[in-house]
């Protein structure tokens, strides 16, 4: 066989088990060709087709970045037990799959790349789109991905493709290393021939690890909360991906114990749990922070603590605040100046803290102040999601709109702008799998490709639950093509982009910072006294650009809410329409960027220049250093 053939067919055998379930690690292959892989896993595709149809599936893809993000989006709905493939060609279709990687890693869920380089013998350097750099001619693009990957490797000859393909897989189905994993393959090793063990390509099973808790680590953590007056629990990623909700509700019963999420733990219980507290940190609602600050032990399950779940270390105020932190990576679990790390799985540990804590629950006092400031903020909620009939809605109000429309189990997908904050505080998620706003990487882009790899994975799973994608123009005009994918499979998916002409997030941020949006309008440049040089975007015309007709380009269904007061109503009626469809939908409506959401009293460390000839920049850093006073350099 070729490399390339044994790889793919190396990759249809490989499954993944975790507990009773088993699956396909790696259920399909994108694949974008050029002269780095046409011969190489471009022909091993096609002879997996024509010899065993369906042992390896192959997906179009119209952009590189896009077919990482697709593998991300599947992983999530998959619990991280499945991903996909994705082979790019040498050079710049290398080069496209890096944001995508380091979006995989940051969001610790696995996705495999299959990266091209030039020649292993350089009997013709140089290539088309090779580097050349005359101190290392060995750096290709290639390089680029070491950094962002939690497992890189290179097959220079082709049998070490036997040792990099099973190191491969292991740290795909680790749950504490897992992340873009990525094997690099020269263009010629790709179509070299080697005699393959049958051994190598035969079914081999990765079983997931969920390691109890030790003794020691445990005891502790008990004593810790068993102790605490004012404790409160904070749920992270870690829960969902091990299948811990019912084991998180069941314990926060058993204890009483309130229970805060961050972006990737949103779903481990229901919004109306009268134990949820809602998003806690930059972003979250004014009940978890109100209970964040108080608290005196706080319980993180399976989170990273990044500093929107922090709010830059000023959320947890009180002064002897401890951290039990349950996290299956040792990294994470030592976080914040931890004594009390706990390095297992969340849904076992769960379970032996709840047997722990037999009869104990918290004080009649806490648990009476978590009710109230959560009842509080459900009727701020309400009423952010009221109507104002104005001739733009705002942000606000077209998510309780969408959120009206859904099913309880439909998922929502999001990534980047000021849509992630809004939806952490609003949102009313009511499945584990409903709500994934990717928010480690953050990146403008992400919404569609990543939708439309959340609807794949669940497709695979039999699950025909609806995927709504929420937009805004600017990370819409990042990275759409991904509609004409959904177009050419078929594939039902919801994307409601939301246009307010720039980076609403942004422009917001920069009046924060005494920056005046400086930069965040999109508009026609204006010169100043006809000096083009002296132009400016913050005072032209709006761009005359139609979202609804560059959708509607790629062949998929438009409908295009037009301003006025009945807005929020036809939205409403354009999910259902939607939702009907057998194939994607694009709903287009115009918001209001300046209607915010309710306070949730988080605070985000943005630096603020330390010296400025600006009023608003001067004014901004007073302020900022206000606050930065509530930072602990080092809480544990």
């Amino acid at each position: 066989m070729t490399v390339s053939q044994a790889l793919i067919e190396f990759l249809a055998h490989q499954w993944t088990v975790d507990g009773d379930l088993r699956e396909r690690t790696i259920a399909g292959t994108f694949g974008i060709f050029g002269h780095g892989n046409v011969a190489g896993i471009g022909q091993a595709l096609l002879q997996a087709a024509e010899t065993e149809a369906g042992s390896m599936p192959f997906f179009q893809a119209r952009n590189e970045q896009a077919m990482v993000h697709q593998s991300v989006g599947y992983a999530r709905m998959h619990r991280r037990r499945g991903t996909l493939a994705s082979a790019a060609s040498v050079g710049p279709g290398a080069a496209n799959m890096l944001t995508g990687a380091a979006l995989a890693t940051a969001n610790r869920l696995p996705a495999l790349l299959l990266v091209s380089d030039t020649f292993a013998t350089r009997v013709a350097d140089p290539v088309l789109q090779q580097l050349e750099h005359p101190h290392d001619p060995g750096i290709q693009v290639s390089e680029a991905f070491r950094p962002l990957s939690r497992f890189f490797d290179r097959v220079q000859r082709p049998e070490q493709l036997f040792s990099i393909a099973l190191g491969a897989m292991r740290v795909l189905t680790d749950p504490a290393e897992t992340g873009a994993v990525t094997i690099a393959l020269p263009e010629d090793v790709q179509a070299e021939m080697l005699d393959v063990p049958v051994e190598f390509l035969a079914d081999r099973e990765w079983h997931i690890r969920r390691p109890p808790p030790e003794r020691g680590p445990l005891s502790r953590a008990v004593e810790a909360i068993g102790g605490a007056r004012r404790p409160l629990l904070v749920a992270g990623g870690g829960v969902i991906y091990s299948g811990a909700e019912d084991a998180l509700r069941e314990f926060a019963e058993a204890t009483g114990i309130p229970v805060a999420t961050t972006q990737a733990g949103g779903g481990s219980l229901p919004w109306d749990h009268p134990l949820n507290l809602g998003g806690v940190g930059a972003t979250g609602s004014a009940a978890a922070n109100a209970i964040a600050a108080e608290a005196d032990v706080i319980i993180g399950i399976g989170t990273r603590y990044s500093d929107f779940t922090t709010a830059s270390r000023t959320a947890f105020q009180h002064e002897g605040v401890r951290f039990v932190n349950v996290n299956v990576a040792s990294f994470d679990a030592y976080k914040h100046g931890s004594q009390l790390p706990v390095i297992a799985d969340a849904r076992a540990t769960l379970v032996e803290l709840r047997t722990a804590l037999d009869g104990q629950r918290v004080a009649a006092e806490h648990a009476w102040h978590a009710q109230n400031v959560k009842s509080d903020w459900d009727t701020q909620v309400d009423r952010a999601f009221e109507p104002t009939g104005g001739e733009l809605p705002g942000q606000p109000e077209i998510i309780g709109t969408i959120n009206a429309a859904m099913a309880p189990e439909d998922v929502i997908i999001q990534a980047a702008g000021s849509l992630p904050g809004d939806l952490q505080k609003l949102w009313r998620v009511r499945d584990p799998l409903g709500y994934h706003v990717e928010y480690a990487f953050s990146c403008m882009g992400y919404e569609i490709a990543g939708g439309l790899g959340a609807k794949r994975g669940l497709l695979a799973l039999g699950d025909d639950r609806d995927v709504v994608v929420m937009v805004g123009d600017g990370s819409y005009l990042m990275l759409h093509t991904e509609l004409l994918t959904a177009v050419a499979e078929r594939i039902k998916l919801i994307v409601v982009i939301i246009q307010n002409h720039g980076y609403a997030s942004i422009g917001h941020l920069s009046e924060t910072v005494g920056s005046q949006r400086f930069g965040t309008r999109y508009r026609y440049a204006e010169p100043a006294d006809g000096d083009r040089a002296k132009a400016t975007f913050e005072r032209g015309e709006f761009l005359p650009v139609d979202l609804a007709a560059n959708a509607r380009s790629y062949g998929v269904d438009v409908i295009d809410i037009k301003p006025g007061p009945d807005a929020l109503q036809e939205l409403s009626e354009a999910i259902g329409t939607a939702k009907a469809a057998d194939g994607p939908t694009v709903i287009h409506i115009n918001s209001d960027p300046f209607v915010y959401a309710p306070d949730g009293h988080g605070w985000w460390d943005v630096p603020v220049a330390e010296t400025s000839e600006v009023e608003s920049t001067r004014a901004a850093r007073a302020e900022y250093l206000e606050q930065q006073q509530l930072q602990r350099p080092l809480i544990g």
